[in-house]
């Protein structure tokens, strides 16, 4: 098994061994896990957001739970174990970090967060969909390509943040232009498509008979491929509507 998504490798679940009877984890478990990590992370995004637009500065909203999400993450990554504890604070972190981005691009293009909202919401049933009735497999060579690829885009992130240190930015990446949206099109397609091996992991991992405690790893690795998504769409819609 392959997926795109860092926290969900290819080694997850054969590390953490089999269950036995209601200690497995199953995909029910899973989904109601990752239903109730977002509504955690609505309600971080919705005190940030309302910080916001009540005047208040949101720059240590912004800040802090992207630095508190991002230690979380590893932690998680590195002991599934500690997901039933960590992954609901993760997910609280990361609703507070997304609120604050959110009210910034929401203050300079009026519906724009509610836009991409709905937009992510709507590809994660369309994928799901075609997951459950086999329009779309995840075969090896898929898993191949959109791991490749995802880490393709991480390497390029990491080299504009090292070279925006000294005052350089990558070509493209950040433009408003023609070849800049094509680009973020393409990402938001990535990111779409790890959802997809998200799905065929989170299930695999239910049929090997994975331990009870990986539904909230599995419920958090999709959490994970969902802020990316939204993140990576709100871009992309600002780009274009910067052109207006």
């Amino acid at each position: 098994m392959r997926s795109g998504n860092p926290t969900l490798n290819d080694k997850a679940f054969e590390r953490q061994g089999q269950a036995y009877g209601r200690d497995t984890m199953t995909i029910d478990g899973t989904v109601n896990k990752a239903f109730i990590m977002l509504l955690l992370l609505m309600a971080g995004a919705f005190v940030a957001w309302n910080n916001y637009f009540d005047g208040g500065n949101v720059i240590p909203f912004a800040i802090g739970g992207a630095i508190l999400g991002f230690v979380l993450a590893l932690v998680i990554s590195f002991a599934p174990k500690t997901a039933p504890y960590l992954a609901p604070v993760y997910a609280v972190a990361e609703g507070v970090f997304l609120g604050a981005i959110s009210a910034n691009y929401e203050s300079y293009y009026d519906g724009i967060t509610l836009q991409a909202a709905l937009l992510t919401m709507g590809i994660f049933v369309a994928l799901l969909l075609a997951y459950k009735t086999r329009l779309i497999k995840a075969t090896e060579n898929f898993k191949l390509g959109v791991f490749a690829a995802t880490a393709g885009i991480a390497l390029v992130y990491l080299l504009s943040w090292v070279l925006g240190m000294f005052g350089v930015t990558v070509p493209y990446l950040h433009d408003s232009t023609p070849i800049g949206i094509g680009i973020s099109v393409f990402i938001v397609i990535i990111a779409a498509l790890n959802l997809v091996l998200d799905f065929d992991f989170i299930e695999n991992g239910a049929r090997q008979g994975a331990p009870k405690y990986m539904e909230w790893y599995g419920a958090f690795g999709l959490l994970v491929t969902l802020v990316w998504l939204y993140l990576e769409i709100v871009r992309l819609l600002a780009k274009i509507r910067s052109r207006d």
